[in-house]
């Protein structure tokens, strides 16, 4: 979508709008594998204004490769440019350590400085005056006004126990990828226990971003999520079929019920389709059919 037109993009969010979707997600990445990338705040500002209602959830965002003052005034300005509609997720990264290597960072720290940088984050986005010493940071008596209200939601990415003690004590929810569900409702429990540790009292919004592949022919579906998946992460698909719907939005729906049932209340997927009218279609008839799966709860797609 990104090398289209201008007037093309517009229409693109336009109908992803219109078949009743949420958000559009995106990935943040400097030089991934082979160099490749889209900067995730950049991203953010160009989506919000192409329509004015659509949700914009970076997912995830490499905290670590930056300031945290400077990504704070970002999001203060996208709160202000597109109020409630940002959702700010955070990863580690870790597929690709060149990636965080030219950037100036040790891939080592990359976990130590995520926890620093979303203290600051996270405190200068509620009005606090922040002072921080960390290894990595020292920061004194920093302030960023306005304070974005509403506060976007600070989802946490990963799959490790770590990534969901991380959500549990900065996020106010834990962004999954590449689980089962019983290990969706593990961490469900994890998260619980170091939010209630730490003193926290919230609601968690929790998630499951994948890749899926749609076609009403199963082989083809798979053919062409392998395909997506081994061109964007240079590794064989094998890596990831056990944990990627594929098939009609039927049984796409039927394989990501599970995690509705395990408490996911909002799901970040990259279709895989012959066209993209058809992904569009296919992953708004995917939301109707989990919403369905629990109608008490509202899921965002």
């Amino acid at each position: 979508m990104w090398a289209e037109p201008l007037a093309q993009r517009q229409a693109c969010v336009a109908r992803i709008a219109d078949h009743g979707l949420d958000h559009i997600f995106f990935a943040d990445h400097v030089s991934f594998r082979d160099g490749t990338g889209r900067d995730g705040m950049i991203q953010a500002a160009v989506i919000a204004n192409l329509h004015p209602r659509i949700g914009i959830y970076a997912g995830v965002y490499l905290l670590a490769l930056r300031h945290p003052v400077t990504v704070a005034r970002q999001i203060c300005d996208l709160s202000q440019m597109a109020p409630g509609r940002f959702v700010f997720g955070v990863g580690i990264g870790g597929e690709d350590r060149h990636e965080i290597e030219v950037c100036g960072v040790n891939p080592t720290t990359r976990g130590r400085r995520t926890d620093a940088a979303l203290d600051v984050v996270c405190r200068l986005i509620r009005g606090e005056v922040v002072d921080h010493e960390s290894e990595f940071y020292s920061i004194r008596q920093a302030e960023l006004l306005p304070v974005p209200t509403p506060r976007p939601p600070i989802m946490i990415g990963g799959r490790s126990d770590a990534a969901v003690r991380r959500a549990g004590l900065h996020g106010d929810g834990w962004l999954a990828a590449w689980v089962t569900p019983k290990r969706f409702v593990e961490a469900r429990a994890l998260f619980d226990r170091t939010a209630q540790a730490a003193g926290r009292v919230l609601v968690p919004d929790h998630g499951l971003q994948i890749w899926v592949g749609v076609s009403d022919n199963p082989k083809t579906a798979r053919g062409r999520v392998a395909r997506g998946m081994e061109a964007f992460y240079k590794v064989p698909f094998s890596a990831f079929e056990k944990y990627t719907p594929y098939g009609s939005a039927s049984q796409i729906a039927d394989q990501l019920a599970p995690f509705v049932e395990a408490g996911c209340r909002h799901f970040n997927l990259t279709p895989c389709a012959e066209s993209e009218p058809e992904a569009i279609a296919a992953m708004a008839e995917v939301r109707q059919r989990l919403q369905r799966v629990d109608a008490t709860t509202t899921l965002n797609m």
